[in-house]
């Protein structure tokens, strides 16, 4: 059998990928301003899943762009959503990425208060001064515990992205989120991940980067 492979320059991959994505697309809706971060999502995973299940609130992405300009930080629960963020990008903007799930008093509170590390690493993220942002891509604790945050008073994000991947309250902590008056970005169903947590943050900062004059 032959096969026939495109004659695609190294530089002209990612552009070509994304003119692929967009013909697929086809007349598929999307919601003005949200289509980059759908189109990135479906490169990160090769899932045209995303042009369907993902979720904006009312002037999200302005919201977080607003924001991001501002200077928000970022708060993960990876270290892989960490590792995957454009921080040279963010710090243009006087931000930085945090993830607290490996420090020592994390793990200490987690086992004294018979918590995930996720819960106690929000609760640590909470105390922080600054305008947050935060990507969640594997830990529905983590959801659970920022909706909790929010409902007490003692929380107001610039933005959640929740994309937590999994089967044990994944649905449900995302239904939360969805509830609140947090701007949000979340992904319906058992789909996510920390790359597609990661994916969002770079579409948000490439638009920014993109309309700078």
């Amino acid at each position: 059998m032959k096969i026939e492979l495109e004659n695609v320059k190294p530089m002209d991959i990612e552009a070509r990928s994304f003119e692929i994505i967009t013909e697929e697309l086809k007349d598929t809706p999307l919601i003005p301003g949200t289509e980059l971060i759908v189109k990135r999502c479906i490169h990160t995973s090769a899932d045209f899943d995303y042009a369907e299940n993902l979720c904006f609130s009312e002037d999200a992405v302005e919201k977080a762009i607003a924001a991001i300009k501002e200077g928000a930080c970022i708060v993960t629960d990876t270290q892989m959503a960490k590792a995957g963020i454009n921080k040279k990008a963010l710090a243009r903007y006087g931000g930085e990425v945090f993830c607290f799930m490996s420090d020592e008093d994390v793990a200490r509170i987690a086992k004294e208060n018979g918590s995930t590390r996720a819960t106690a690493s929000m609760d640590k993220a909470a105390g922080l001064s600054k305008k947050l942002i935060f990507a969640i891509g594997n830990a529905p604790t983590a959801l659970v515990r920022l909706y909790e945050l929010i409902e007490e008073g003692g929380l107001k994000p610039e933005l959640i992205i929740g994309v937590p991947v999994g089967f044990v309250n994944v649905v449900q902590s995302k239904a939360l989120i969805m509830k609140t008056d947090v701007p949000y970005i979340v992904a319906r169903g058992r789909k996510g991940g920390s790359n597609i947590a990661a994916c969002i943050c770079n579409a948000l900062l490439y638009m920014i980067d993109n309309n700078r004059e």
